[in-house]
C-alpha cells in the first residue's frame, strides 16, 4: 500500500482538508469523470435494480463510479460500474469492512481503486464514515442519492453536496420508501433522474468525443487494423466495457 503523492484538486474544496489518502489499486480512475452513488445500506430490491443499472450505464459510458464501501446501496453501485469504480474507506486498507462486502472489496483493490485517509490498521468509527462522505462527495463532479431516510449518512452527503454546489440528483421512488430523497426533490435540490442513458452521457461524451481508440474504431472496424494501431490497449477498453470485441470485428459499446 501507498499514497498519493499529489492530492485531487477537487479535495481543495473541503472545509475539513485530507492530509494524506492512501490507496490500492488504478490511481489513473481518478482521471476519468466521476459521479458518485450513495444511499440506505438496507434498500429496498427496487433500489437495488435501479442502482446496478445506473451504475452500468455510467461505466458503458465511460465515467467512473464513487461509493463508500458500505452494504447496500454503495456495495451495488461498486458491482455495477465495476470496474470503473472508486471506493472511499472509512477505516484503513489493511482491514476489510465490512466482511459482507469482502468479494467486491477485494476486486476493488485488485481492478479498481480503493482510497482512505486513515492509516493502514486503522478500525472504522461511526464518525470516520461521515469524514469519508465528505471526500465521496469532494471528488465528484455529480452526486445521486439512490435511497434514503431523513436521518442518515446519505442526507448528511446531500447536505455536503450542496454546500459545495456540486449537483445531486435522486431516483424515482414511492412515498414511504425514500422520504430523504423526495424531500430533495421537494425541496427543488435536487433533480430527478428518469433516464439513465441520457444522464450518464452528461458526464461521458466529455470522456470520449476526443478518445482517438473509440472514434478509429466508429470508423474502422477490423480488429488486426485496430490491434496494429492501439495494442494491448484494446483489452483494457474491453475490460471497461467501451468496445466489444467479437473475433476479427471490434467495435464501441
Amino acid at each position: 500500500m501507498d499514497f498519493i503523492t499529489k492530492l485531487p484538486s477537487e479535495l481543495d474544496r473541503l472545509k475539513k482538508p485530507v492530509q494524506k489518502l492512501y490507496y490500492k489499486g488504478n490511481l489513473e480512475l481518478l482521471n476519468l469523470p466521476k459521479v458518485a452513488i450513495v444511499g440506505a445500506r438496507k434498500c429496498t430490491p427496487y433500489t437495488k435494480n435501479l442502482v446496478i443499472s445506473l451504475a452500468s450505464s455510467l461505466r458503458k459510458h465511460g465515467v467512473c463510479v464513487l461509493s463508500g464501501g458500505a452494504i447496500g446501496v454503495d456495495n451495488y453501485a461498486h458491482e455495477g460500474a465495476f470496474p470503473l469504480t472508486i471506493g472511499i474507506f472509512g477505516n484503513g486498507l489493511d482491514e476489510i469492512y465490512p466482511v459482507q462486502n469482502a468479494k467486491m472489496i477485494n476486486q476493488i483493490y485488485s481492478n479498481s481503486l480503493a482510497l482512505s485517509e486513515y492509516e493502514p490498521d486503522f478500525k472504522a468509527h461511526s464518525w470516520s464514515f461521515l469524514e469519508r462522505n465528505r471526500i465521496v462527495v469532494a471528488l465528484s463532479q455529480a452526486v445521486v442519492i439512490a435511497q434514503a431516510d431523513f436521518k442518515s449518512g446519505s442526507m448528511a452527503s446531500a447536505r455536503l453536496a450542496l454546500d459545495m454546489g456540486i449537483p445531486l440528483f435522486v431516483l424515482p421512488q414511492r412515498l414511504e420508501d425514500s422520504r430523504g430523497t423526495n424531500s430533495l426533490l421537494a425541496k427543488n435540490q435536487a433533480n430527478l433522474i428518469d433516464d439513465f442513458d441520457a444522464f450518464s452521457a452528461k458526464f461521458g461524451s466529455l470522456y470520449q468525443e476526443d478518445d482517438e481508440i473509440l472514434s478509429f474504431i466508429k470508423i474502422n472496424s477490423s480488429f488486426d487494423e485496430c490491434y496494429a494501431k492501439f495494442g494491448d490497449k484494446l483489452y483494457e477498453y474491453e475490460l471497461e466495457s467501451k468496445i466489444a470485441i467479437d473475433g476479427i470485428y471490434v467495435r464501441v459499446v
